[in-house]
């Protein structure tokens, strides 16, 4: 559970961390907001949040399934205590049967593989997979270049109009981090 919880706070950190270098109650502010998209019942592996903090003032990026889950995401943020103002730009992906059946068959690939079942038993899976009108982007963190070759290799096998892989190792990640 830590781990996955590590992952997902090691991609909104490397977001976020050029915030946190200038104050450290940003740092702390994003931990709150973190936990309650983490801990948000709705969120999945179909849906990606980005964070980036200010003094307060939390802007949120990304995508999310439905609806509600972005207005709900905003609500559970707006209600922390160093929350001076919420800027909501999460993006609802399209309704589409075809987008639907894309990120299932391609998340069901990915965490079935051998290599990402350690992975499939976290509580936040780190590997997000959104898909908008058939194009793929796999989001997230995880151990080596190899887990990052063969989930886009995964992901290639299946009928998408296009692949990107955003997914990053824990090592680039605290590499950049190290850079601030």
């Amino acid at each position: 559970m830590f781990r996955s919880f590590l992952a997902a706070a090691t991609v909104v950190l490397a977001l976020s961390a050029p915030a946190f270098a200038a104050d450290p109650a940003n740092l702390q502010t994003f931990r709150h907001v973190q936990r309650q998209v983490l801990q948000y019942p709705h969120f999945t592996i179909f849906d990606s949040v980005n964070t980036q903090i200010n003094n307060g003032v939390v802007t949120l990026t990304g995508w999310v399934t439905m609806p509600y889950k972005k207005d709900d995401i905003e609500k559970r943020i707006a209600k922390l205590p160093d929350v001076t103002q919420v800027i909501n730009r999460i993006e609802v992906l399209p309704v589409s049967q075809y987008d639907d059946q894309l990120r299932l068959r391609i998340a069901r690939a990915i965490y079935s593989n051998p290599n990402f079942t350690m992975y499939s038993t976290m509580v936040n899976p780190p590997i997000h997979v959104i898909v908008e009108h058939g194009h793929v982007t796999l989001e997230g963190v995880v151990n080596s270049e190899l887990d990052k070759v063969v989930a886009r290799s995964i992901a290639s096998s299946y009928l998408s109009f296009s692949v990107k892989n955003d997914l990053k190792t824990e090592a680039e990640v605290k590499a950049e981090l190290e850079k601030l």
